[in-house]
């Protein structure tokens, strides 16, 4: 817990990690801001479908593609060749990556949310059922991202392509999981693809928790299908938790002084900078 805190300092000191995430809220609320209409069949704004469902992509990105990005940088720092020789670094490690993971998801999306109602008449939920529904989604949605971030982070070659080969899918599953557009619209085979993966879930739970029950006739099944939200979630943190940990074992026992110098070498030689 005090690595977690002492990584938080460091973060809240580091304005270009910090304007990463700040960006990120700004074009959501310029999206909100530039997006008309009413969701299909309501006489809710499109604008706030698109906001709960950029909501989830920031939880999302974070647990996805932020997580792995770090893991792969550290590790080529030499990070965890170093846990290796510390009594309980890795469970300390582990502990602390999660408390900044879950700090920075629950701060960017209370800014969000915030900042969405008070400048663009944001979706905030109506009821105490809804509260209720934002944290559990939240929570849950997170259980089921986190421990595969780690688990990609553990696999991913180095930092460089890191980024490359997450990002091209995230995008198109922000695309074609209902984040931003009724998912309704989109052809029967991508519905089938995208029902696999927990962002249409997560979406469609913040939907349920920010929007009223009048947006569920913009659902494919005409309801929230809550109980099938957190029982792919749920699924989904299994799988993560029981790739990750063997994963970053096997990534942590393959540390090894030469293998570090071999890397930074080769980056060197790549032109690349070498921490």
């Amino acid at each position: 817990m005090r690595r977690g805190g002492i990584e938080l300092r460091h973060l809240l000191r580091n304005r270009k990690e910090l304007f990463g995430y700040v960006t990120n809220i700004v074009v959501a609320l310029a999206l909100a801001g530039y997006i008309h209409g009413k969701v299909p069949g309501t006489q809710i704004p499109m604008a706030h479908l698109t906001l709960a469902g950029f909501s989830a992509y920031l939880l999302f990105q974070i647990g996805l593609i932020s997580l792995p990005q770090i893991l792969v940088t550290e590790r080529e720092e030499g990070t965890l060749l170093r846990l290796r020789t510390t009594p309980g670094g890795i469970p300390a490690y582990l502990i602390a990556k999660s408390l900044l993971i879950v700090v920075m998801a629950l701060a960017t999306l209370v800014v969000l949310l915030g900042a969405a109602a008070a400048l663009v008449n944001g979706p905030l939920p109506h009821s105490p059922a809804g509260w209720l529904t934002l944290l559990w989604v939240t929570a849950l949605g997170l259980l089921a991202v986190v421990p595969l971030g780690a688990a990609i982070g553990a696999v991913l070659p180095n930092p460089r392509e890191a980024l490359a080969m997450i990002m091209l899918p995230a995008m198109a599953l922000l695309i074609t999981s209902g984040a931003m557009f009724p998912i309704s619209k989109m052809p029967a085979v991508v519905q089938n693809i995208a029902s696999v993966f927990p962002l249409r879930w997560m979406a469609q739970g913040l939907r349920a928790a920010l929007l009223p029950d009048s947006a569920r006739a913009a659902e494919l099944a005409g309801s929230w299908q809550l109980p099938t939200v957190a029982l792919v979630l749920a699924a989904w943190a299994v799988v993560g938790f029981l790739l990750a940990v063997p994963l970053l074992r096997r990534a942590t026992r393959r540390e090894s002084g030469s293998r570090l110098t071999a890397r930074q070498g080769k980056a060197e030689l790549s032109g690349a900078p070498v921490a």
